[in-house]
């Protein structure tokens, strides 16, 4: 499962920022039904965006939300391996495309959905409140201090990589940031928080922030044939930069020792038995 993580999200409300806002929606198409259940029908997803003006595309958490001129919000919680793409009307439509919005001018915004696994709906500001209530820390839209930071980790009981995947402690973050914030801190993916120093704690705050604002940074990670990609189709230039994540069997770039797996609950694990602890 390959999902966009905390800095594509970041990245392609940026580009959706500079690529959708301000333009009319003309019509809405739907191949891929699924990904509108939480709309209801077709039909009302259509009546309430076409004719609409896309506005500031902010990003709640994991959603990223496109205001309307209706002062309603476009939302999108995006599953396994969904992007999005811009394209020109008379493009082919390739496979997994889910929902095509076109614009008066200047083309479409297609949402690529192979998994079906992500959600297109509208709502209002109050119901978009309700959403996100119970979202975590977001380490790009509010800065935190170490020492909250620490207060929030210590109240966990879970291993330190469920709580750097915990939605409610930090938005945003999976399979792949966690293992390479954990490298970054020098700390094992099966660590109670409880038994952290203060010095580690500040380490775990330090690598969590600068990985984040690194990845944006260097245009995010894409992992995989059909992972992440900008508006224009273009990969993630983090990738090369990834340490520890599906890098088993290299070496550490800290050690002499090889990258290792380990299974963590339905997913893997990757780290470095040599300077993790």
């Amino acid at each position: 499962m390959t999902m966009a993580e905390l800095p594509e999200l970041e990245i392609l409300r940026r580009d959706l920022e500079k690529e959708v806002a301000g333009r009319k929606v003309k019509s809405v198409e739907a191949p891929g039904t699924a990904t509108i259940k939480r709309a209801g029908t077709k039909a009302k997803l259509q009546a309430r965006l076409e004719g609409a003006k896309f506005e500031k595309v902010i990003r709640k958490g994991s959603h990223l939300c496109i205001g309307l001129d209706t002062g309603e919000f476009l939302v999108f919680k995006l599953g396994d391996r969904a992007r999005f793409l811009r394209n020109q009307n008379k493009d082919e439509e390739i496979k997994g495309t889910a929902v095509v919005f076109t614009f008066t001018q200047h083309g479409q915004l297609r949402l690529i959905d192979p998994a079906k696994s992500s959600h297109c709906f509208v709502a209002t500001a109050e119901e978009l409140v309700e959403l996100t209530a119970e979202d975590g820390l977001d380490l790009v839209d509010e800065p935190v201090s170490w020492t909250k930071f620490g207060e929030m980790v210590l109240r966990r009981k879970t291993k330190l990589k469920a709580v750097l995947m915990d939605p409610t402690m930090l938005v945003g973050i999976g399979p792949i940031y966690s293992d390479e914030i954990l490298f970054e801190a020098g700390l094992k993916y099966d660590r109670i928080p409880q038994t952290l120093t203060t010095q580690e704690i500040r380490r775990l705050y330090r690598a969590s922030v600068e990985i984040i604002h690194d990845s944006i940074k260097h245009g995010g990670a894409t992992v995989g044939t059909d992972g992440y990609t900008t508006l224009s189709g273009i990969p993630g230039g983090y990738s090369g930069m990834i340490n520890v994540y599906q890098r088993d069997g290299e070496m550490s770039p800290r050690a002499r020792g090889p990258i290792v797996k380990a299974k963590f609950g339905s997913i893997m694990t990757y780290y470095c038995e040599d300077t993790q602890m």
